[in-house]
């Protein structure tokens, strides 16, 4: 976009590259903001609920369902068979996920059966009457139980190989092997999932989704009910949170409240409570790494070996593109002359796992940083020594290919690790955790600098693509609309400002409305990071086709030439005139002049070859690096977290405030992964952490006490994105890999740092308790 006249652009409220407020968030605060069980229920609204099943892995012998047919309230009962055209949900299209159970059960608390009925509690009350009789089956929780009962992989795995890992890794000076069991996360959004069907006339429905993928509802509910696309309307106003937990796991609940209204004819409205939605949603893969690192007397990484083994669930979702992200995350922000890595996309009876805020890219990320550390303590050196050691080099180094054989264009990893190293005075305060640490019995502390590589783009080449419809209004007000979904993150915020810029109007002309499959159609999925480098351009071409218009109108009627007409701040300079611009939007409505476009945008450069494992998944990379600082209690394993420092790459911001508060929250909730949240299945297959009573999400009194983020203001995106921004939606939750390193190194202290602790994630106090032991006792 051209930012010539960007000192000028400064004079009106709310374009680009300026402080602005989330355009809901006095809303939120003060309660006012609107979600779907916020909506008055039309006349005649039924309610739904799930009958969930009470086996890990078994055969349905027979369902007997008569006292929930007759309690009182129930309108009618679904099951598998009440289908109307499919059963089958899965968004990798393996036809592997039902609606509904359909004779066999896959994880506890899989749903076989719905209820509609009057209301939401006799729905819920009804569903616990079912009388179910099972065969049971052998069933594997775990990677390591998939493992020994055979190993059926959900999809393809993937194989990333540059250079000769197995001949260089005999012949390497050192070689480290060990495993990590990195945990996975709920994503514990505000708001759980709800839909609300409408049933309309002929094939019609609209439906209001709390999802991340207005399109993938439309398409699932269309072929469940066995319509076109084209009689399904999808609304989504906003989320009260998603995290990638909305992405593809509103298709059960859509569904079911699709076929429910159609049936009756009715509207009906599908809202689970927290047990129920933790129970029978997927979270975060949470991973076995096997991995073995040959490196030099100096830590110079020489060849890299790992493997990747997720527990996927049931299904296969997404695991496919978030095993495969894993792996092109599994570098870290290191080069590796010779390297091979496998993902193993394992079945499990559990919930299918889903996408989750980073995508697998932290799990790669965390594997990248323990080998670091396996190197570091090794060699008895300062695990930032070896880090920058490792880092990618410039463009035409020779250590600037990734292990996809995509070339490193734009790093500056080096020059903002240096930045942060020097004003964090990370050198003194770590000489000065040393000295503590040796004059202390009890309370130990660590320190820990890591940095964050992150690709940007869907790794399906074919997601990057967006639309955006902009109408400008005869009073000079602007319509916008855009295939893109807010769940709290600002992205409306930030395109409407896009618009403002395009236009060089106040942003309060800008009206923001609801994301709809019947405005926007085929859109890909807020995820990725990629939402507003996708529909900011949209919306930027739409708004680029109606000034053509207005310049071309504006030249003719004052007989001038286009480049004597510029839009500035809420007016259009035709030569030496100043013409208001709703003034301007006036006359060219008389004129027949058309204010309305559909903008589009696809992402430029990338392509991705699965099969071969090379090519340009990513447009661009983000960076980022983190220094925190930690105290442990070794008696009781208790930690706190004493300072953060972070230095992140946003490249030109499109709006600093939202920004930091992305970056604040992801390291808050990157932390909780990495520390305090703990899945844990028993050996039933029963998901025991199923609520805020036993799973624990971060508190406000958890965040660091000092906590000091700033932006790299020196950045700018080399590619062309809007407004030379970049992604900030996932890159800030690997920042706090950092925490996990700082209370490796005060656990390490108690064995004078001889070892690696190998602290497995989530680092909860039972787990560094255990480690502070296990260094007690090594020799």
């Amino acid at each position: 976009m051209d930012t010539s006249t960007f000192q000028e652009r400064q004079t009106i409220r709310g374009g680009m590259h300026k402080n602005l407020r989330h355009d809901s968030a006095h809303k939120h605060v003060a309660g006012s903001a609107d979600y779907i069980d916020d909506m008055p229920e039309p006349a005649g609204t039924l309610h739904a609920a799930l009958g969930l099943t009470d086996r890990a892995h078994a055969e349905i012998v027979s369902m007997d369902l008569s006292a929930v047919e007759a309690y009182p309230g129930v309108v009618c009962v679904l099951t598998a068979r009440d289908m109307p055209h499919s059963n089958d949900i899965s968004p990798s299209h393996l036809d592997d996920e039902p609606v509904l159970a359909d004779g066999r059960v896959e994880f506890h608390g899989q749903a076989a059966f719905a209820v509609i009925a009057e209301t939401r509690d006799a729905a819920r009350r009804a569903a616990r009457h079912a009388r179910i009789v099972y065969n049971d089956l052998t069933h594997a929780i775990d990677v390591v139980q998939a493992r020994a009962a055979g190993g059926t992989l959900v999809t393809k795995p993937l194989t990333l190989s540059r250079g000769d890992a197995a001949h260089e890794m005999p012949h390497a000076p050192r070689r480290v092997k060990g495993e990590m069991r990195i945990g996975g996360q709920e994503h514990f959004y505000l708001e759980s999932h709800i839909a609300f069907a409408i049933p309309g006339e002929d094939d019609d429905i609209t439906v209001w989704s709390s999802t991340q993928h207005p399109s993938e509802i439309q398409h699932m509910v269309a072929h469940v009910l066995g319509v076109p696309s084209n009689a399904v309307t999808v609304q989504v106003r906003r989320m009260g949170g998603g995290f990638g937990g909305k992405e593809t796991q509103g298709n059960q609940f859509a569904a079911i409240a699709a076929v429910a209204a159609k049936k009756l004819n009715r509207p009906v409205k599908f809202r689970p409570d927290r047990d129920e939605d933790m129970a029978c949603t997927g979270k975060r893969h949470d991973f076995l790494v096997e991995y073995e690192v040959g490196f030099d007397d100096d830590g110079r990484i020489h060849a890299v070996e790992a493997t990747f083994a997720a527990r996927c669930g049931y299904s296969s979702d997404l695991s496919g593109p978030v095993t495969d992200r894993a792996l092109f995350h599994a570098d870290g922000a290191y080069f590796y002359p010779h390297v091979r890595l496998t993902s193993e996309p394992l079945k499990t009876n559990t919930v299918s796992n889903t996408a989750y805020r980073g995508f697998g890219g932290p799990q790669g990320i965390v594997g990248a940083e323990r080998m670091i550390e396996e190197i570091a303590y090794a060699l008895g050196k300062d695990t930032l020594e070896i880090r920058k050691l490792n880092f990618y080099g410039e463009k035409g180094s020779g250590r600037d290919l990734t292990p996809y054989h995509q070339q490193v264009e734009d790093n500056v990893i080096g020059k903002l690790v240096a930045e942060l190293e020097h004003s964090a005075d990370y050198q003194k305060r770590r000489a000065d955790i040393l000295a503590f640490n040796a004059g202390s019995r009890i309370i130990r502390k660590g320190i820990a600098l890591t940095p964050v590589k992150f690709g940007i783009s869907f790794t399906m080449t074919a997601f990057n693509q967006a639309g955006a419809l902009v109408h400008v209004y005869q009073d000079g007000s602007i319509h916008l609309n855009h295939g893109g979904t807010e769940m709290g993150q600002g992205l409306y915020t930030k395109i409407a400002q896009v618009l403002a810029d395009s236009f060089q109007v106040d942003i309060e002309r800008v009206k923001i409305t609801a994301t709809t499959t019947g405005k926007v159609p085929n859109t890909s999925a807020t995820a990725a990071s990629s939402g507003t480098d996708l529909n900011g351009m949209a919306a930027a071409d739409a708004a680029r086709q109606i000034k053509d218009r207005l310049i071309a109108f504006a030249a003719e009627r004052w007989q001038t030439t286009p480049d004597k007409i510029a839009f500035v701040p809420n007016h259009v300079l035709i030569g030496e005139e100043r013409v208001p611009f709703n003034d301007l939007v006036k006359l060219a409505y008389f004129a027949r002049i058309q204010l309305s476009a559909a903008g589009f945008y696809k992402t430029p450069k990338i392509h991705w070859d699965r099969t071969t494992g090379r090519g340009t998944p990513f447009y661009y990379f983000a960076y980022g690096a983190a220094v925190s600082e930690v105290s442990i209690d070794t008696l009781t394993g208790e930690y706190m977290v004493e300072r953060v420092d972070v230095l992140h790459d946003v490249g030109r911001s499109l709006n600093p405030a939202i920004d930091i508060g992305q970056i604040e929250g992801g390291f808050v909730q990157g932390m909780g992964w990495l520390t305090t949240e703990e899945l844990w299945w028993d050996d039933k297959g029963r998901l025991r952490t199923h609520a805020p009573s036993t799973y624990k999400i971060p508190l406000a009194s958890d965040r660091p006490k000092i906590f000091n983020v700033r932006l790299a203001d020196w950045s700018v995106n080399g590619e062309e994105t809007i407004g030379r921004s970049k992604a900030v939606g996932e890159p800030p939750f690997n920042l706090p890999i950092s925490v996990l390193e700082a209370i490796s190194m005060a656990v390490a202290s108690v064995g004078d740092y001889r070892q690696c602790p190998r602290l497995d994630a989530p680092a909860t106090p039972e787990r560094v308790l255990m480690a502070v032991e296990r260094m007690r006792s090594a020799p």
